[in-house]
Order: structure tokens, then C-alpha cells, then sequence
């Protein structure tokens, strides 16, 4: 039994004879645009669906950036929430949606297709290549391939996803009006290097995050198949997929929030807090202590099992639909 797995199979297969073989040749053919246009599709659904929750875990992070810690406010998600809906309307859950869809789309793309590609590489590695055969090997291809995937998706898309930061994080006063406005306005104000703030502590932290949730996700989905072959594919995926979200989010959460408090420094003309990624995270620990770092962690746990499920999910059922079309 061979169970290709994750972002480089597309699915368990349990086949024998003839039939197998097919199976799995139409998903290893599987073209660079259909691979392209099945990671940006997934990347923007899920962003879609879990937009009001992302920008509450955003506005939980940055809270304590200009505010004096003491004052802070001990708010609750359903009061940020109905704080959203009568200052700024219900449609205000999305404010930044499109730029996250800008984004997500050559993001994802970049980022699962050169998941398979490293992860190609990997494999072809005498050293590294076990076919299934070995668990440990199969975890470090995973693992690497995921933290390489990721680093290069966010350094290719980086400066949009600052301007996404910008245009999530504000409330009442509307300082960005728009990607072009909020491009523009950052790099006459700070500079071309304005749109790479945070890029060394967002760096730090995709990669262990992206690596953590292919690989535990790999590894979950290879497990289970082994174990229950007859399983829904779509089942096996979204499970596995929440359950790696949840690892890598817990995992990372303190990372992320230096970033996004970075990507915030100098926005809208206010004073610089941090020097250095590294100077922000000393300081929200000596500031606000470790539950500092854990701001906005429960819209994130919201977030992250449907979130996640969603991205491998569609994912996975588009590059199966895409390679039978290919085959056909």
C-alpha cells in the first residue's frame, strides 16, 4: 500500500493492478497552472469565509501598540464584534477582504506549487527518499519542503500583505483608501523599503508555521489512511488540515503578532514603537507578559478549523477534478 499524501498526492489511494497506477499518474501529471490555480482558489475561499474573524484577531494583536498597557481594554470577542457592527456596519467584518484575495491568490499558488516542487526534490535525495517506508524521513521532507514553500510564497507577496495588514487594522478614521492609495501613500511617506517592514520576523515565523501545518497534516493524513483506506477523502482532509492549523497557530500565534505589529510601524503617521522584531517582542513581554504575546489567540482558534480545513480541502478536490479533466 501507497499513500500519497497532502499537497503532493492529492489523496490516498488504495488501488491495485491497472487501476492504481492510473490513479496516481494523473495526479503526479498534474500541470503547473491547474496546480497554480488550485492552491490560489483554495487560499482565497477560505480567506473569504474567515475574514470577520481574521480581522478580530487582527485588532486583538495591535491593541496595545499606542495605548498605555494599563488601560487597555479587557474586551470581549462578541463585544469587538458588535463594536464592528454598530460603528463600522456588518460589512466592515470583510474591510480588506479584496486585498486579502490579491494577495492569497498568488500566495497560494506560489506557495503549493513550490511545496510540490521542494518537495519533488527532496525525494529524488538518495538519502531522503523512502517511499513511505520510513516515517521519520518522510516527516523531515515534509517539514522542510513546507518551511521553503512558505518563505518563498511570502517574500514573493510580501508587500501586499503588509498593505493588508494596514487596511484590516483600521477602524472609524479610513487613512488607506485602497491597495493602489495605500502603496503609494507608504512609499512616499516611508519609502520603497516602508512596504518590507516586519519582513525578517514575518520570515521567522511562516516558515515554522507553514512547515508545522504540512507536516503534522502529512503525517495525521497518511496515518489515518493507513489505517481506515475506505475513509472520505474531502473527511480525511478537512480534519486533518483543522488539526494542523490548530498546532501550527499555537505554535507560532507569538510570532505573528510581532509581525503584524511591525507591518504597523509608522502606519498613518504615528510614532515608532519597535526598532527591531526582536526589540518588539522583549518589549510586549516586559510590557503586557506572555498573555501579551497570546493576543487575539481565541478568534484565531475560531479561525483556524474552519480556515485551514477549507484551503486543504478545496484543494485537494480541485487537483482531483483537474487532473481527471487532464487524463481525459
Amino acid at each position: 500500500m501507497e499513500a500519497r499524501v497532502g499537497g503532493g498526492g492529492g489523496g490516498v489511494v488504495v488501488e491495485t493492478g491497472a487501476t492504481r497506477k492510473l490513479l496516481q499518474q494523473s495526479q503526479s501529471q498534474l500541470g503547473t497552472v491547474s496546480q497554480l490555480l488550485a492552491g490560489g482558489v483554495a487560499g482565497a475561499v477560505s480567506k473569504t469565509c474567515t475574514a470577520p474573524l481574521a480581522r478580530l484577531t487582527i485588532l486583538f494583536q495591535v491593541q496595545g501598540m499606542h495605548a498605555d498597557v494599563a488601560t487597555l481594554s479587557k474586551t470581549s470577542m462578541w463585544h469587538e464584534a458588535s463594536r464592528i457592527i454598530n460603528e463600522e456596519g456588518f460589512r466592515a467584518f470583510w474591510k480588506g477582504n479584496l486585498v486579502t484575495i490579491v494577495h492569497r491568490l498568488p500566495y497560494s499558488s506560489v506557495n503549493f506549487y513550490s511545496y510540490e516542487r521542494y518537495k519533488k526534490f527532496m525525494q529524488s535525495i538518495p538519502s531522503l527518499s523512502s517511499n513511505g517506508e520510513d516515517i521519520k524521513k518522510d516527516i523531515c521532507v515534509h517539514f522542510v519542503s513546507g518551511g521553503l514553500s512558505g518563505i518563498t510564497a511570502a517574500s514573493a507577496t510580501y508587500p501586499l500583505d503588509l498593505v493588508r495588514t494596514r487596511l484590516t487594522a483600521q477602524r472609524n478614521a479610513m487613512y488607506y483608501r485602497g491597495i493602489s492609495h495605500a502603496l503609494q501613500t507608504i512609499c512616499r511617506e516611508e519609502g520603497f523599503f516602508g512596504l518590507y517592514k516586519g519582513l525578517g520576523a514575518t520570515l521567522m515565523g511562516v516558515g515554522p508555521s507553514i512547515a508545522i501545518s504540512f507536516s503534522v497534516y502529512e503525517s495525521l493524513r497518511t496515518y489515518w489512511q493507513a489505517k481506515r483506506p475506505n475513509d472520505s477523502t474531502m473527511m480525511v482532509s478537512l480534519t486533518c488540515g483543522s488539526l494542523s492549523g490548530i498546532a501550527s497557530s499555537t505554535a507560532t500565534f507569538p510570532l505573528d503578532l510581532v509581525r503584524r505589529r511591525m507591518q504597523l510601524e509608522g502606519a498613518a503617521g504615528q510614532a515608532r514603537v519597535y526598532k527591531s522584531g526582536l526589540s518588539a517582542f522583549g518589549h510586549i513581554f516586559r510590557m503586557e507578559g506572555l498573555r501579551g504575546l497570546y493576543r487575539g489567540i481565541l478568534p484565531e482558534y475560531y479561525k483556524v478549523v474552519p480556515g485551514v480545513g477549507i484551503a486543504f480541502m478545496t484543494y485537494e478536490t480541485l487537483k482531483s477534478l483537474l487532473a481527471r479533466s487532464d487524463s481525459a
